[in-house]
């Protein structure tokens, strides 16, 4: 024997005087065998695949493995790129059918304890050194396949994530532009339900993003996966949404037709709004519409406007609905007398703080030190700025004879700031 083909056989392990990986080639056969009967054994998820591909592709890959280990005995090297590559593959094949990740790598453990099985009862007590090589070749071998079998997950999720958004997007866009929806939602997998009901959502910042040094984008990022998270996990059925760190749109699927919505349901939905913002730890002030699927795209228009009515009334988190801003909806629109109550708050745009001081206070139902908390101010600092204003416009928010006056408005003041509907119409009056 040469001293490279002495240097060789040191290097590959013998059990008994033969080497171990020619065992293994010897007992392919019988171990894939094995090995398939214990994965339907102990694995019922490989129980219940069809025979073809039981008896196909998956005893085909087993057979590949207990061949790729005895090449790894023989060399001493690790699997290379092209059958890392194929263990990939086949671990994405398994995702797409729906096996679990863990059943598959489950199934490359459960046949590396029939290869040890199989092959450590040859060992002699003077092979000990040859077994731990074995055992520390069949853990770098696994480790390998493990990391490979996690990656061909991840990227099938990835190309099924990617085509299911595309698909739940496309479905979003045909509600929104009105009209019939049901081609997309059959290419999307999705029942259209009786009824969505129609969130325009307004999210405030976490205290993350208020801190300096930190990176706000990923603390709004970080805030607006734990509110689809939540969303998700409250949300019988599929919830479709559009949503950025500010906020955005949901459709939330509802079993009952959309004029059966009533109190209980509001009530449902308010929770929701709630623990929404608990979740993301910020403020969330939603509007919310009831319509069925073809009439989805007017509803995305009625609750967005009720949102921006109610935000700019100075209504703090939760659900609003039409009924909870008729007033404030009704001022929103054109007409000659929204013109004319716009114009008794004219005094005050040179002075925003009076402005937002008397908002706040109406807000807060004409409590001084809830409006100064809120503002961050003096209690006295309020009773100035409400005198003020009353000395500017001429009504008083501390007189109940004001208030109506008062409400009305702001609410005109606010359509025709915001460019409202009819906004570039002139005064009248």
């Amino acid at each position: 024997m040469t001293a490279s083909n002495a240097a060789a056989r040191d290097c590959v392990p013998h059990f008994g005087g033969v080497p171990v990986h020619e065992r293994l080639q010897a007992a392919a056969g019988a171990l894939e065998r094995a090995v398939m009967a214990r994965l339907v054994e102990r694995l019922p998820v490989y129980g219940r695949l069809p025979s073809e591909q039981l008896g196909g592709d998956i005893a085909k890959q087993v057979t590949r493995g207990i061949r790729s280990f005895a090449e790894m005995l023989r060399t001493g090297e690790l699997p290379d790129p092209a059958e890392q590559a194929a263990i990939r593959e086949s671990s994405a094949r398994r995702a797409d059918e729906g096996v679990p990740l863990e059943a598959v790598v489950g199934a490359y453990h459960l046949g590396a304890e029939e290869c040890a099985a199989r092959i450590f009862p040859a060992a002699d007590p003077d092979d000990m050194g040859d077994l731990l090589l074995v055992q520390r070749q069949l853990l770098a071998y696994l480790r390998v396949v493990s990391c490979e079998v996690a990656a061909g997950f991840v990227q099938e999720r990835q190309t099924a994530l990617s085509d299911e958004q595309v698909a739940l997007q496309s479905l979003l866009s045909r509600l929104l532009e009105g009209g019939s929806a049901q081609a997309a939602a059959d290419r999307a997998g999705i029942r259209l339900p009786p009824t969505y009901l129609v969130l325009s959502i307004s999210v405030g910042r976490h205290p993350d993003e208020l801190v300096p040094g930190v990176d706000h984008a990923v603390a709004a990022r970080r805030k607006l996966r734990r509110l689809r998270n939540e969303l998700q996990r409250q949300t019988a059925g599929v919830p479709l949404s559009v949503l950025s760190g500010g906020g955005g749109l949901v459709l939330i699927p509802h079993e009952a037709p959309a004029a059966d919505f009533g109190p209980a349901d509001r009530d449902r939905l308010s929770r929701l709004v709630v623990e929404l913002g608990r979740m993301c730890g910020a403020e969330v002030l939603a509007a919310a519409a009831a319509a069925p699927p073809e009439g989805v795209a007017e509803a995305a228009r009625l609750a967005g406007e009720v949102r921006e009515v109610a935000e700019a009334s100075g209504q703090g988190p939760g659900l609003y609905l039409l009924d909870d801003v008729l007033l404030e909806f009704h001022l929103s629109r054109p007409s000659p007398a929204r013109e004319g109550l716009a114009s008794l708050l004219d005094p005050l745009d040179t002075r925003p703080e009076l402005l937002a001081t008397l908002r706040t206070f109406l807000a807060c139902s004409l409590d001084r030190r809830r409006a100064a908390a809120r503002l961050q101010v003096h209690p006295n600092t309020v009773d100035y700025r409400l005198r003020k204003a009353a000395d500017l416009t001429g009504l008083d928010a501390t007189r109940g004879a004001n208030l109506v006056t008062l409400h009305a408005a702001l609410a005109a003041h606010d359509a025709v700031k915001r460019g409202g509907p009819g906004a570039g119409t002139s005064r009248q009056g």
